[in-house]
């Protein structure tokens, strides 16, 4: 078979896999499908209602009994079953499996009494890059289908010790570099709220998937913006935790083997009560006794409470920036960054404006290291089942740029931690100024609201952080207004990139967009982030999405 038969036939059976009462009956055209399961015929009044509960409530409700396994695997099953058809999302779609295991799940708890663990009986939908034991990984290659994984991602062994069900692997854009997502395998995955407008990637399908609500926790993984641009475009909140505090081993990826900068696992969420439930499962089977590249660090509850207490004191202090130096950002992407900062401001906190240290030197270093071995491994994969590469690619990966040899990697090791120790001396310098901790930046996730698709084309404010490695929470704000967000006009371009970013924007076009900001601490300070996260969201109206 050619790669288009190939594709064709992968396609095929994942339709197949959907069973035939839950599929669509007639072709939908409406632009949003938000509200589609409600409209349909195929869940019933209490499925919509599970499916859009907490994952907090629910495991709360599995643990205890007054709900089952089945019945919750069951809803979420059909939902996501919904979100493929009308989303285009799903990479592997097994409910049979799962449904199996909530049966067990069941059993379990009916002669134990007990939970198997914190996450008992809830299904969790995993990004494609995550090995399930007998299933296919293809991560958006074509060369890939037919692989059947003989072992689980760490991850995934840990999920179900704590008693998670799997059903669903989600979409991914072809070699995972790309903030879009679109495959040769089964075409692009869109956005809920309009199928005009893009679901981010490359953790896309699980961005769809959460925010259509056929999933309730998504995994995603993150080297360039991959967790942070889907929760953003989705409405949703999303951790790109530090390098080393959740398990990477396992998994499948582009360029496996490249150590300069790392790509991590995290959550995609409706609250960050649920991302704190995900994360604290997580750590509470010591991950760090599989994965040897994991910090042995448990949950640190004293961390998050020190955070809750300078929240409800109005003691916190915020750094904040709407413009990286090297793209302005849309209309409403500023108008969001305003937002948070005056209401931070108005519940009595310290808020001043952040100077971005040298973005453009380190927006180009990790786009050279993200094409260090010249578009090796990708080509490769490309070549072995002669599919062409998707054009949005080289928005990442520049083609142009050579493979380096060693010498020149070291070099760029040296450069990221010489980089790495002047943006901590930025923090000392500020904090010694102002006699105060800085807690964390206030800064965009993207210089776009949710972009119109094949659109996305700078990285920068998503790559810089993953070259500090630090710690980043995405926080859904508002939604572009074109009555509020117009067309700045008098706008000058600070160069070519940021020319085409600008032009790209169309208040009529954009409104409804979802629009989010960043919540960035240092290394390693999740719990921390994570509660302002929580508080600002708080603030803003949009504790749960």
């Amino acid at each position: 078979m050619g790669w288009e038969e190939t594709a064709a036939d992968k396609k095929a059976r994942i339709a197949a896999s959907i069973p035939q009462e839950w599929r669509l009956k007639s072709e939908v055209t409406d632009i949003s499908v938000m509200d589609y399961p409600k409209k349909s015929d195929i869940m019933t009044t209490e499925e919509i209602a599970i499916t859009e509960s907490s994952a907090t409530d629910l495991v709360a409700k599995l643990a205890q009994g007054s709900l089952t396994s089945v019945a919750v695997t069951t809803a979420f099953c059909k939902r996501a079953a919904l979100a493929h058809q009308l989303l285009n999302c799903s990479l592997e779609f097994f409910p049979e499996m799962a449904l199996a295991h909530a049966k067990e799940l069941d059993e379990h708890l009916q002669k134990t009494g007990k939970p198997v663990g914190p996450l008992h009986g809830l299904p969790i939908s995993l990004k494609d890059q995550f090995r399930i034991k007998g299933l296919e990984t293809s991560m958006g290659y074509v060369s890939w289908i037919g692989k059947y994984e003989e072992e689980d991602s760490f991850m995934v062994t840990l999920l179900a010790k704590a008693g998670a069900v799997f059903y669903v692997k989600t979409s991914v854009p072809q070699s995972l570099m790309v903030c879009e997502t679109v495959n040769n395998i089964i075409g692009r995955t869109v956005n809920p709220r309009n199928n005009n407008w893009s679901c981010g990637g490359s953790s896309g399908g699980e961005g769809a998937m959460v925010g259509f609500r056929g999933g309730i926790i998504g995994v995603g993984t993150d080297i360039g913006g991959s967790i942070r641009v889907p929760s953003a475009f989705n409405f949703l909140y999303g951790l790109r935790p530090s390098h080393g505090r959740l398990p990477y081993g396992k998994m499948a990826n582009s360029m496996e083997g490249q150590e300069t900068v790392h790509s991590v696992c995290g959550p995609l969420t409706h609250s960050v009560a649920d991302m704190r439930l995900f994360v604290k499962s997580v750590l509470g089977e010591e991950p760090w006794k599989y994965d040897s590249k994991v910090v042995p660090m448990p949950w640190r509850q004293n961390e998050a409470d020190a955070i809750m207490s300078k929240l409800s004191s109005g003691g916190l202090t915020l750094g904040y920036f709407n413009c990286d130096g090297n793209v302005l950002p849309h209309p409403p992407i500023l108008r969001g960054i305003e937002m948070v900062v005056s209401t931070m401001k108005n519940a009595g906190h310290t808020l001043f404006e952040w100077k971005p240290y040298k973005h453009d030197f380190a927006h180009d270093l990790i786009n050279g290291i993200y094409a260090a071995d010249g578009g090796t491994d990708i080509h490769n994969d490309l070549s072995a089942s002669g599919e062409p590469a998707i054009p949005n690619i080289q928005d990442l990966v520049n083609p142009d740029l050579p493979k380096i040899d060693m010498n020149q990697l070291f070099d760029v090791h040296l450069k990221k931690w010489k980089y790495q120790t002047e943006y901590l001396e930025q923090f000392r310098k500020v904090e010694a100024e102002m006699g105060k901790e800085i807690d964390a930046i206030i800064a965009p996730i993207t210089p776009t609201a949710c972009v119109r698709h094949n659109q996305f084309k700078y990285y920068g404010y998503a790559s810089v952080i993953n070259l500090l490695d630090f710690t980043s929470v995405v926080v859904p704000v508002t939604f572009a207004d074109k009555a509020k967000d117009e067309r700045n006009e008098s706008f000058k371009p600070m160069g070519k990139i940021d020319e085409i970013v600008q032009a790209e924007y169309e208040p009529e076009a954009y409104h409804g967009a979802p629009v989010a900001v960043q919540i960035v601490g240092r290394r390693l300070t999740e719990e921390r982030i994570m509660a302002i996260a929580e508080g600002i969201g708080k603030l803003l109206g949009n504790e749960i999405t």
